[in-house]
């Protein structure tokens, strides 16, 4: 039987380490294919990625759509379930801009580059 002594335990099983938070988060716009993920996640190889993309498939966060076609197509979408992890993620988010902003505050040169909303890279700086 697993135990767990608290519950954030079960939380980074499921979407810890570097790069399943930023796939969740990718997929909270639509359906993605593999080179699409692995164009927008900066220094995952294609075996993490689909490793990681795995994993979230097992854990019911993911489902994986294999079209039957030559070559081979293959998207990824969010499961409803998978759907639940935005909260989570949001949140990382949030805090990662607020902490981004403190530490410009105190001088550090950071600069955080994201996706503005007509798609486009922005560069937010302090």
């Amino acid at each position: 039987m697993k135990q767990y002594h608290m519950g954030i335990e079960a939380t980074l099983e499921v979407i810890g380490g570097k790069w399943k938070a930023l796939i969740i988060c990718l997929l909270m716009t639509g359906v993605k294919r593999t080179s699409e993920l692995q164009r927008n996640i900066q220094g995952i190889s294609q075996k993490v990625l689909i490793q990681q993309l795995r994993e979230l498939e097992r854990d019911g966060l993911v489902t994986r759509y294999v079209y039957q076609q030559m070559p081979p197509k293959v998207e990824y979408s969010l499961t409803e379930y998978g759907v639940t992890a935005n909260r989570i993620v949001e949140v990382m988010c949030s805090w990662g801009k607020e902490n981004i902003k403190m530490r410009q505050q105190q001088g550090e040169e950071i600069v955080l580059l994201e996706e503005g909303v007509s798609g486009v890279k922005e560069k937010i700086t302090g």
